[in-house]
């Protein structure tokens, strides 16, 4: 009984947005009791009614006490009947038992809470994405459109739509109930003519021949997700990302077309760039930068996942001219045949030498190292500094698996920064 009255106090609390329609519908009852009142005291006086009338007016009593009675009673059924209703209404989307009330005051937060845009693809953009959702739903991930390995890279190049690999991955983290959606959406085929092709990419694939887009996909694969936020492509450009490799014996460089190809490649990649080599930006990726508070660019394979992004020249101006917080997320480990030994300032210098400086305002880089069991990584040295632009450092790393960044750590993290940042005047 006390946890009842709790949750019904609750809906008082300020922010919910609850009151003023709870006012409204007080007002609404108070001039619908006016009225029928109206009639029962026309009748009333002008012709005998029932004893048992007299009595639930409680005739013979004070006026005052009469009305204090009746409102109490009153304001008690409405408060009951709509709590009860709620109850009824909302009961199949309530999980765990969780009270209706702290959902709402929940969603009512999150709808309150920072834009954040995440710019990156690969693996390190959806433990990002899932870290955030419960700090804001106003998150939008812009994705690269590079990849061109796996079930992707067959969709692309048998049906000429844009890879949706990347795509699926952001929207199934960005789902409500992403356990489920997760496993629906990385489910591969493992046998037939669709051996090796995931059910997201089929999915996003004939969205795009259904809605005549696939940008138009993307809106309406998140809409039946139910997603808290939105995935946007970099560009809608058909871009080969290529790369110049330095040969470790010969020193001789080599051009490799290709992102899936680039780290299967022996080499160390001195250079990547996108043909055509100057796509034109999604407008409203460009749009979605200009508006944020907080713009993320990382985790993610550095010159397979973050680069091609900051490589569409409309993306790259955006950034700079958002007067948002710019924070790059370090990886927290090193990326067999791509990032072989860098540290901090390996990671920050090669995007400078990409984009350009002054991209970003705040560096954000792990300091917990635990074991790491598997050769082919080895933690990213923080080795930055006092030097401009700002380091952060935190434990940012996931337990179990220690080469990669933690959601819920990294989410803190961010958040952390963002509330000490000075914002832009």
């Amino acid at each position: 009984m006390g946890r009842r009255q709790s949750s019904l106090f609750k809906w008082l609390t300020p922010g919910l947005g609850v009151k003023r329609w709870l006012a409204l519908v007080m007002v609404g009852v108070t001039l619908l009791g006016l009225g029928i009142a109206f009639i029962l005291v026309d009748l009333y006086r002008t012709r005998p009614l029932p004893q048992f009338i007299y009595t639930l007016t409680l005739r013979g009593l004070p006026s005052w006490v009469r009305a204090v009675a009746v409102g109490v009673v009153g304001t008690a059924c409405i408060l009951v009947g709509m709590f009860q209703v709620s109850r009824v209404v909302l009961a199949p989307f309530v999980r765990n038992g969780q009270p209706v009330v702290d959902m709402v005051a929940a969603h009512r937060r999150r709808q309150r809470g920072p834009k954040v845009v995440a710019v990156g693809g690969g693996t390190g953009l959806p433990v990002l994405l899932r870290g955030m959702k419960p700090y804001t739903t106003n998150l939008t991930a812009i994705v690269t459109v590079a990849d061109d390995g796996g079930s992707s890279g067959r969709l692309r190049r048998e049906l000429g739509v844009l890879p949706p690999g990347d795509f699926r991955d952001n929207i199934a983290a960005l789902a409500d109930d992403e356990s489920l959606m997760t496993q629906l959406f990385r489910y591969r085929f493992g046998e037939g003519d669709l051996e090796g092709h995931s059910l997201g990419n089929l999915f996003i694939t004939a969205l795009s021949a259904v809605t005549g887009s696939f940008e138009q996909a993307l809106v309406e694969s998140s809409r039946v997700l139910a997603i808290q936020g939105q995935v946007l492509p970099s560009t809608l450009e058909n871009v080969t990302l290529m790369a110049d490799l330095r040969e470790p014996d010969t020193n001789g460089m080599k051009r490799v077309a290709g992102e899936s190809t680039i780290t299967e490649t022996v080499g160390v990649i001195e250079r990547v760039f996108l043909l055509p080599d100057a796509p034109r930006a999604y407008p409203d990726a460009v749009r979605a930068i200009l508006a944020a508070d907080m713009i993320v660019i990382g985790p993610g394979s550095l010159f397979t996942s973050i680069l091609p992004n900051l490589l569409v020249p409309g993306i790259a101006q955006a950034i700079r001219a958002s007067r948002a917080l710019k924070v790059y997320v370090c990886n927290v480990a090193t990326q067999a045949g791509e990032t072989d030994g860098f540290g901090v300032s390996s990671h920050v210098r090669a995007i400078e030498q990409h984009a350009g400086p002054g991209l970003f305002d705040v560096v954000l880089a792990n300091d917990r190292f635990l074991p790491l069991v598997d050769a082919n990584f080895e933690y990213v040295d923080v080795d930055w500094g006092s030097r401009k632009p700002q380091m952060e450092t935190a434990n940012l790393v996931d337990d179990r698996h220690p080469w990669r960044h933690s959601s819920e750590r990294l989410a803190d993290a961010l958040m952390r920064v963002l509330d000490g940042a000075p914002r832009a005047s």
